[in-house]
């Protein structure tokens, strides 16, 4: 329906096809899954087995790629990706020192000193005289 020259559609006709036209460009990339997994990040949570039911204490053949599939789940990223994945992840991805660490050279190590107040634990509270 073409408006006519200087006339305007309704804002509902209007609004009507803006959404028309969006749920075609919607419905042209929707894919229709058949193939469902168990989502491996989201933890089940198992009701016991009937003891007395046949059906149910039938052994099932585990399912390998679905084993693999957790296992893979469970595993830290830094073994799982040679890079990492997100911004978040780039801070303290690489762990080892760019220098070995030499612990004779008093530039770059410095150890715990221990004192008269470190060796037996927390100083006197203020106003309190240490015991002798």
């Amino acid at each position: 329906m073409e408006a006519r020259r200087g006339e305007r559609d309704p804002p509902d006709a209007l609004q009507n096809r803006c959404h028309a036209e969006r749920a075609k460009k919607e419905r042209r990339w929707q894919l229709l899954f058949t193939q469902y997994t168990v989502n491996p990040f989201h933890p089940v949570h198992m009701v016991a087995r009937k003891p007395m039911s046949w059906h149910e204490n039938v052994q099932e053949p585990i399912d390998d790629e679905f084993l693999n599939l957790l296992h893979r789940a469970a595993v830290v990223p830094r073994k799982k990706y040679s890079e990492p994945q997100t911004e978040s992840q780039e801070i303290g991805w690489h762990t080892t020192p760019l220098v070995p660490v030499d612990r004779s050279d008093i530039r770059f190590y410095f150890p715990r000193q221990t004192t008269e107040i470190t060796i037996h634990g927390y100083p006197a509270p203020r106003g309190e005289k240490p015991k002798d």
